[in-house]
This record gives structure tokens, C-alpha cells and sequence, in this order.
């Protein structure tokens, strides 16, 4: 089964944001846990978690993916960001606990200077300080397009990460697609040998969700710019290629693109008709 959904606004809670998915042909969803470019995080509320998950497993979602605020930046070198960092990830981690065995996104941030290696360290520092053996939900780090100081523009910096990391079973990699695209890794013409390299690199057990954004820029630019599936770079028959490889195919898929709820629904339902279930 393709199990594809899209950023939904966290507002209204669980439950709608559920119903929300439904209505446009979506069986899992991505989520803000808090405002993406604010700090503070939303109230727990269980009733509303309780009858989510009885609509979800009424309808057979799969999982479901939380993205931290674009604020966060663990690698900073203003001391103050890297402590709102590891407020946020440990608030955030507690709040999934409530969401048992679904993923939680972040970007590893930006080096803003200190240098790649510096930023990996900082990164797997607060890493270290925030995960527990307890814990339900694995934390993934995103690929990025590489643009200005970003950490995670390749995979063997994703790896010097988690390398680092002492609980790093907790840990997994959410690949998106005009990210990596971006960052010189040609998933339109040599999708196999991009896969194998992350094999070899990370390992492909990591690999645990896929961002499916089209790119408004050309291959290896180093630009962070989604556009809708089919409308950019990477071309309608990469999207086809990559939802039916044996490799990725059941793995969850979120749309990022640049399109209202009603035009995830269209996407959605392309993704589904080109689908080989």
C-alpha cells in the first residue's frame, strides 16, 4: 500500500488534522509540533491523541511524521539558539511519547561558520543530551540542499552525526528529494547508485520517510526551492521511479510542495494512479 500524505496545520488538533488527511486521499501526515517559526509548543491534549488513533487505525494510516520548528539550529554558535535547540527537542520528544512509534524531522541546522566539523559535533552533542533508552519514537535527521553553512548536505555528514551519537538505534535519516537532488545527488538518472551509496554510507535500515518535493532549481545548485510534483527539475517519471522502487516503496511518503490542501489532493491522487500496488 502507498502510504502518502502532506503537511497539515497542527491547530486544530490530531483528530481533524486525521479527518483533514482523509478528505484529499491521504492515510498519513506530516505536522508542525509547535509553530514552525515560533518557540512555544502546543498543550497535550489525550482526548483529542485517543480519538485520532481510533480514526487511524480505522482507516489504516500510516506513520506519521512531526517536523521540528525551522528555528532550531543545535549546531549554532550563539549559545542562546543551541539551548532553545535542546529545549525544544526534548519537548518535542516527550510530546511523541503520547504518539508511540511514529518519526520526529529536523534539519541539523547551520555551522555559521565554526566549520562542518565543529557543527557535527554540536549537533550530536545535544543528540546525546536528549535521547533515552525509553523512548517509542525514532528521531530522524533530514538530507539538505546544502545551502550557505547547512550541516547534512551529504550522506557521510549525517553519518559523522550519528557516529557520534551513544543511543544511535534512535536515530534514522528522512531523504527528500529536491534536498538531495539539489546537493548533487542524481535520483532522476542514477536512482540505484544514489541508494547504494547510502547504503554503504548509512546503511539503508535508516531510511525511514521521504520528503517528495520537485525542485524550482537545476541538479547540484545547493538551493532549498520545492515546486510541485512534475513541474520541476526532477520531472514527473523520477516521482514514478521513486514511490515503486523495491527499495523505498513502503516507506511513508510526504508531500512538501508548494500547493493548498485541495492541490495536495490532486498530487495525491497522481502519486496513487502511477502507484504499481
Amino acid at each position: 500500500m502507498l502510504h502518502i500524505g502532506c503537511h497539515l496545520s497542527s491547530a486544530k488538533g490530531y483528530e481533524t488534522m486525521g479527518k483533514t488527511a482523509l478528505s484529499i486521499g491521504a492515510n498519513t501526515f506530516q505536522f508542525f509540533t509547535r509553530n514552525p517559526r515560533g518557540s512555544k509548543a502546543k498543550a497535550i491534549d489525550e482526548p483529542d491523541i485517543a480519538r485520532f488513533l481510533k480514526l487511524a487505525g480505522e482507516n489504516g494510516f500510516g506513520t506519521l511524521l512531526a517536523h521540528a520548528p525551522y528555528t532550531l539550529n543545535p549546531c549554532s554558535a550563539d549559545p542562546k539558539v543551541t539551548r532553545f535547540a535542546a529545549q525544544v527537542l526534548q519537548e518535542d520528544l516527550a510530546l511523541m511519547e503520547h504518539l508511540p512509534g511514529h518519526l520526529y524531522n529536523f534539519h541539523p541546522g547551520s555551522h555559521v561558520g565554526q566549520g562542518v566539523e565543529q557543527g557535527i559535533e554540536l549537533v550530536a552533542a545535544q543528540l546525546n543530551d536528549v535521547l533515552t533508552p525509553e523512548q517509542k519514537t525514532t528521531v530522524l535527521l533530514e538530507t539538505m540542499s546544502g545551502k550557505g553553512s547547512e550541516i547534512g548536505r551529504t550522506f557521510e555528514e549525517l553519518a559523522a552525526v550519528m557516529e557520534r551519537v551513544d543511543l544511535n538505534d534512535k536515530l534514522g535519516v528522512c531523504l527528500d528529494t529536491c534536498h538531495v537532488y539539489s546537493a548533487g545527488y542524481d535520483i532522476v538518472t542514477q536512482l540505484d547508485a544514489v541508494l547504494e551509496q547510502f547504503d554503504a554510507v548509512l546503511g539503508l535500515e535508516r531510511l525511514r520517510a521521504i520528503h517528495l518535493n520537485d525542485s524550482m532549481t537545476p541538479f547540484s545548485s545547493f538551493k532549498d526551492r520545492h515546486e510541485t510534483i512534475g513541474k520541476g527539475s526532477l520531472g514527473e517519471q523520477a516521482f514514478i521511479n521513486i514511490i515503486n522502487h523495491p527499495v523505498l516503496r513502503e516507506l511513508p511518503f510526504f508531500l512538501e510542495t508548494p500547493r493548498d490542501n485541495a492541490g495536495h489532493g490532486e498530487e495525491i491522487a497522481w502519486l496513487k494512479e502511477h502507484y504499481r500496488g
